[in-house]
């Protein structure tokens, strides 16, 4: 059943309630105990020759819980079964998982379920395969045989011999056998009788491989399930009181219901205990362990459980989990234990599946790129770290250092492929799958390769830190996304860089880091860090580099409403690029200085100048720049349409608009169909700005289908820009209040941007909305606000179309001026 307990998990619920709750939960938790345990009084069966049914079945656990599917689908495999009248062998059903995972409960649990179904008896052997001396086959067989009144001679014969007694003495009964704690297949197959009506039972920690058995992997517990068995053993109330610490101590205990019973009974016996202190006491790794245990045996402590897995290891599978839990990264693919062990990474896989079929790993699923990828139980990373000084430092952390090594090259190879012109002159060539691969590997790798970087910091290992965060920043540049990561790593490449004393590579890192900085509205800094670098690639004689800084220098002063230093800046780039002979860094500069001229009401300029970098992205095959100049030129297209509208050529703008919304939709469609979704957000946003009198909602529409991609990807600069997109889109359709809330909304995260350029703008697009629907008097605050902020910042341009518009609203305002 759905457990109520663990069903108020995720409610929100006052502090009034809480009692009424507590005791609910308390009464609801005795009532499923009593249900699932209670052991209802069974006549014992009796035999056809009148004697009495062998039952050795365990008892259930007092505390069972959960497992609803898991008994589903064993009822379902045995009531088909049932159903059947083949001639068929006797149902073999093999549960299988990690030590502690509640194999045996859930077992005991369904044979108690089915007991009636099985007359002539239950038998019960723990066959112990996880210490040294498991119990033999014929041990159990002669256990079983005796529970059936078979009188055994003194000496029985051997294996074979008891084999054929089984066989002869389960003929034509109907007996349930259990076998637990199984080692293999060779310790399960001599006890599966032959007797159709008979069914058997297995337990084991690794897959047994059993012909004609139905395989049932056992899980964790989900958070809901452990919280509940928690609350069955310390106390509803104490789970109600503090429902945050309780699911903390659930996933330190790695969801696994030994650890939970363990945590659970320890709150039991220390009434004095909150649950923050549980919670504060499995917090330390070092001691965690400890926390789990009652006594050394299996069934009571977390580390002898998972230490009978690794005693039945081979050394290299030891070695490779250990090493493996010196690795931060939450999961890898199969490479890396290659590295680990210094074998082939097919070899290295071939050993993380042994441990897989150990329950010390498991697959974490396949990735985007097809890889598989493996992870270490929580418990079980602290078990191996508890064992790391077994391997010499010296070879530990050179195992490490090749697994990042492997990183890094794995990390390049796709941030060349993903954006070649960010590594040389000219870049290498690369395909549009490449590009697509590289993504992909990102979206895949990117919480390991970020644990990769910081892992390397903590080795101060300063070469490989940075070129690790060199490809990071990279990546993220080209698919415009992670930016809380790529700032923290641009920051630790510039630190690296620093520490290695290499110039050029500091002087990258900081153009690396001038780029996030920039794109989140720090402008200042990345002002700052873009003419250092520039400095230090001038004083190399780095000249390819040098024009690279100036470019960017020209777009951070673009960005910040300097438009007249950013010309400079940006016709020097293009100058010093075409002195390079790299075509496409120059087609790309004029393509930025294209929509500078487009800001500063040039739309004939920036239209011969995208055409130009158009003709040269299509003569090299530069499909993704070629998508990036068709948006901004569809964005001049609109410009020239606007103007055309405005001075009532109506024919000539509505043939504008036209084209203007092909060239939007064509780029867009070419990076939906790359999924670049920053870059389709982009083109949806231009295709809502475009300003057409007769397709205002559609624009609308795109704009708000923008703002679902960018807060998906985290872009904060992208979703303030979008909303004085979605104020203009608004006040275009006559909702002013509508468009004044979103425009405000932008003002106040630009303000939290410290960009104050998109603030003045977004205060004068506010105060022209207000002036288009007649409110003269409600313009005059808002622009007032932007052409402070223009004169503050030195730009003319702005400071000039404010002044145009205060004199609309009105000769007090404009005289103020």
């Amino acid at each position: 059943m759905g457990t109520v307990l663990a069903a108020s998990v995720d409610w929100d619920i006052p502090p009034a309630a809480k009692v009424g709750v507590t005791f609910g939960a308390a009464v609801l938790v005795g009532l499923t105990t009593w249900a699932t345990t209670e052991s209802r009084a069974r006549r014992p069966a009796l035999t056809d020759s009148g004697s009495l049914a062998p039952d050795q079945w365990p008892p259930v656990p007092e505390h069972f819980t959960g497992r609803t599917e898991s008994l589903a689908g064993l009822r379902a495999v045995f009531a088909e079964r049932r159903r059947s009248s083949d001639l068929s062998p006797p149902l073999v059903v093999s549960l299988y998982g990690r030590g502690g995972v509640g194999k045996s409960a859930l077992m005991t649990r369904f044979g108690q379920e089915v007991a009636d179904w099985y007359p002539d008896g239950r038998l019960y052997a723990d066959l112990r395969g996880g210490v040294d001396a498991p119990v033999r086959p014929d041990e159990v067989l002669m256990g079983f045989l005796r529970a059936l009144d078979v009188r055994l001679t003194t000496d029985p014969g051997g294996l074979d011999e008891l084999r054929k007694l089984w066989l002869t003495w389960t003929k034509g009964r109907k007996i349930l056998i259990g076998l637990d704690n199984a080692h293999d297949a060779a310790q399960v197959k001599p006890l599966i009788p032959a007797e159709q009506g008979c069914a058997v039972l297995v337990t084991s920690r690794s897959p047994l491989f059993l012909d004609g058995t139905h395989d049932t992997r056992l899980g964790v517990f989900s958070e809901a399930h452990g919280v509940e068995l928690l609350a069955r053993l310390a106390g509803g109330a104490r789970i109600v009181e503090d429902l945050e610490s309780a699911k903390e101590v659930v996933r330190m205990c790695d969801y696994l219901p030994l650890a939970i019973n363990i945590s659970g009974g320890r709150l039991a016996t220390r009434e004095q205990w909150t649950m923050r202190e549980m919670a504060g006491r499995l917090a330390d790794t070092r001691r965690r362990l400890d926390q789990l245990e009652v006594a050394p045996t299996v069934d009571k402590s977390v580390r002898a459980s998972v230490q009978l897995s690794y005693d039945d290891c081979t050394g290299m599978q030891r070695r490779l989990l250990r090493l493996l839990s010196s690795l931060n990264a939450p999961d890898v693919p199969g490479w890396v234990a290659g590295e680990l062990l210094d074998i082939s990474g097919l070899d290295g896989s071939d050993q993380l599946e042994a441990l897989i079929d150990a329950q010390l790993a498991e697959c974490s699923g396949t990735d985007q790129t097809g890889t598989m990828r493996y992870r270490l139980h929580d418990l079980v990373r602290v078990f191996a770290a508890e064992l790391a000084d077994q391997d010499e430092a010296e070879r530990r952390r050179a195992a490490v250092e090749r697994v990042l090594y492997g990183y890094r090259r794995r990390a390049e190879d796709a941030a060349q492929n993903r954006w070649p012109q960010d590594w040389s002159r000219g870049g290498r060539r690369s395909s549009a799958d490449g590009q697509v691969r590289a993504g992909d590997w990102l979206n895949a790798e990117r919480l390991s390769l970020l644990a990769m970087i910081h892992q390397a910091e903590q080795l101060r290992l300063w070469e490989l830190t940075w070129g690790l965060a060199r490809a990071f920043c990279s990546l993220c540049h080209s698919l415009r996304a992670y930016w809380a990561d790529w700032v923290v790593v641009a920051e630790l490449g510039c630190e690296a860089a620093a520490k290695t004393g290499d110039r050029r590579a500091l002087a990258i890192a900081l153009l690396d880091s001038a780029s996030v900085h920039g794109g989140l509205g720090l402008r200042e800094r990345a002002l700052e860090e873009s003419e250092r670098a520039l400095e230090i690639f001038t004083e190399l004689g780095e000249s390819w580099w040098a024009a690279r800084c100036t470019r960017t220098i020209g777009m951070t002063l673009f960005s910040d409403g300097h438009l007249d230093r950013a010309q400079d800046y940006l016709i020097g780039a293009i100058t010093a690029f075409k002195g390079e002979d790299d075509l496409w860094w120059m087609a790309r500069t004029q393509r930025n200085l294209a929509e500078m001229r487009m800001a500063e009401r040039r739309p004939e300029e920036a239209r011969e100048l995208l055409e130009d970098a158009l003709e040269i992205f299509k003569r090299h095959g530069n499909r993704y720049s070629e998508a990036q100049t068709l948006r901004v030129y569809g964005e001049v297209l609109a410009a020239q349409a606007r103007g055309e509208y405005q001075a009532g050529d109506h024919r000539l703008a509505a043939n504008l608009f036209t084209r203007a919304g092909f060239s939007l939709d064509r780029a867009s469609e070419m990076f939906r169909q790359r999924g670049e979704l920053w870059e389709e957000a982009r083109c949806l946003r231009a295709a809502g700005e475009v300003g057409d009198p007769d397709n205002g909602l559609r624009e609308l529409d795109y704009v708000r289908r923008a703002d679902n991609i960018l807060v998906r990807l985290g872009d904060s600069w992208g979703v303030a820009r979008n909303a004085v997109s979605a104020g203009r889109a608004l006040a275009r359709l006559g909702r002013i209040k509508e468009s004044e809330r979103e425009l405000r909304r932008a003002v106040e995260a630009f303000e939290d941007l410290e960009d104050r350029w998109w603030m003045a703008r977004s205060l004068r697009y506010l105060g022209e909305a207000h002036l288009d629907a007649g409110g003269g008097t409600a313009a005059v605050k808002p622009l007032e606000q932007a052409r402070e902020i223009y004169r503050s910042l030195g730009n003319d341009a702005g400071l000039r179309r404010t002044l145009e518009l205060l004199q609309r609203a009105g000769p007090s305002s404009s005289a103020a001026s």
